[in-house]
């Protein structure tokens, strides 16, 4: 999605957390490993982290199962061209970002995204709906994610210089609230959604400012 999606995403989307003993928290690390990807946990799960910084470093990383995406990272790329599909291939039928993150002259998104999915009929398996929003674009280049770790998003995400001169609470508006970002939940027939919902996402994304908005090392 583009920093709108984009950023998204968005979205974003303070996890309150506690002091335990190291142990504890070796084992609720564990615990959050081994967490069905195709969900999100809620803030709750983390108050168990005694470590103020820790806790938010974890929310973050829960937040990354959406950042991480492919309904975000195909509209974060690091080229010029968005990128399509669970695999996220390169967009058919070819076609650049443009200045504006809105296509060339002649071919720009809205050429072929309108303002809301449309279901289509006749086409392989795996071409059953065209993704739509009013607000359709490409995340900002400095906002690519493709290929960065998670440590390396989050960076990005804080920077005010990269994330569109967004303050903090901006982003956490953007990622709970932000429609084109909310489209990596409702993406149309034939597409994954996004883990967990906007809403929990955009608890998550304000735990993790509460907490210090501390990124992951890698």
């Amino acid at each position: 999605m583009a920093l709108a999606a984009s950023l998204i995403l968005g979205a974003g989307p303070g996890l309150a957390q506690e002091k335990v003993t190291e142990t504890a928290d070796a084992a609720s690390s564990d615990a959050f490993a081994d967490a069905d990807t195709g969900s999100l946990r809620p803030v709750a799960d983390f108050d168990s982290i005694a470590d103020e910084t820790e806790r938010s470093i974890a929310i973050f990383e829960e937040t990354g199962k959406v950042l991480q995406d492919p309904r975000c990272v195909n509209c974060h790329p690091r080229g010029d061209s968005p990128l399509q599909g669970d695999d996220m291939a390169l967009h058919d039928p070819p076609v650049v970002r443009g200045a504006a993150n809105f296509g060339a002259p002649g071919m720009t998104c809205n050429t072929c995204h309108g303002p809301e999915n449309v279901d289509v009929v006749a086409q392989t398996d795996d071409i059953r709906s065209i993704p739509g929003n009013p607000n359709w674009h490409l995340a900002p280049v400095e906002m690519a994610w493709e290929g960065k770790s998670l440590g390396e998003i989050c960076a990005q995400i804080k920077d005010e210089n990269r994330n569109g001169g967004k303050t903090l609470a901006e982003l956490v508006e953007h990622m709970a609230k932000d429609d084109l970002v909310g489209w990596g939940w409702k993406p149309g027939k034939g597409r994954k959604p996004a883990p967990g919902t906007q809403e929990q996402f955009g608890q998550l994304y304000e735990a993790w400012v509460a907490t210090g908005a501390h990124c992951p090392a890698t």
